[in-house]
């Protein structure tokens, strides 16, 4: 199927599964065969016995696709919950990176710069380079990214997105 790209939304999906070994490649699998991209993936287990995980998917369709992904999620059996946190309202999401940033000079000093206007920590330092801990909405991540890449960015690690709702009730 092909995706036109103008009636593309952005959606957060977070899915709670059995913490069994498997779940996480038949998730894939699914966005797998029918041509559906993961733009984000995160995984942890989120119960005290170790029972149950949530994964957060972040991918992008028209709303008809997006129907069609959670239908087909919510038919896999180890999967318990699947919420659009998009749909269904106002929802928190939060990535975090390590950037790596080589610089001397008047490069070093506007490096660090931007890392405080930023909030983002250095986390190791050399003489000659640095790497910084940034948390934020992706945009906010993307954004230090790009003004670190004319500073000399070496290395991005990502952590991907994770989302929850607003408010006292959960997912």
């Amino acid at each position: 199927m092909k995706i036109n790209h103008r009636e593309s939304e952005r959606h957060v999906l977070a899915i709670t599964v059995d913490n069994e070994a498997g779940i996480l490649a038949k998730i894939a699998g699914l966005f797998t065969a029918r041509g559906y991209n993961i733009d984000s993936l995160t995984v942890a287990d989120i119960s005290n016995d170790h029972a149950i995980s949530r994964i957060t998917i972040v991918t992008n369709g028209p709303p008809q696709v997006i129907d069609q992904i959670e239908a087909q999620l919510e038919r896999l059996v180890p999967v318990h919950k699947v919420v659009d946190l998009t749909a269904a309202g106002p929802h928190v999401e939060r990535e975090l990176a390590l950037v790596k940033v080589r610089g001397t000079g008047e490069k070093r000093v506007e490096a660090l710069r931007l890392a405080d206007i930023f909030r983002a920590r250095p986390v190791d330092t050399t003489t000659e380079s640095f790497v910084f801990e940034i948390t934020g909405p992706p945009e906010k991540v993307d954004t230090f990214i790009s003004l670190m890449r004319e500073l000399g960015l070496v290395e991005v690690g990502r952590t991907g997105v994770v989302g929850m709702m607003r408010g006292s009730e959960g997912a």
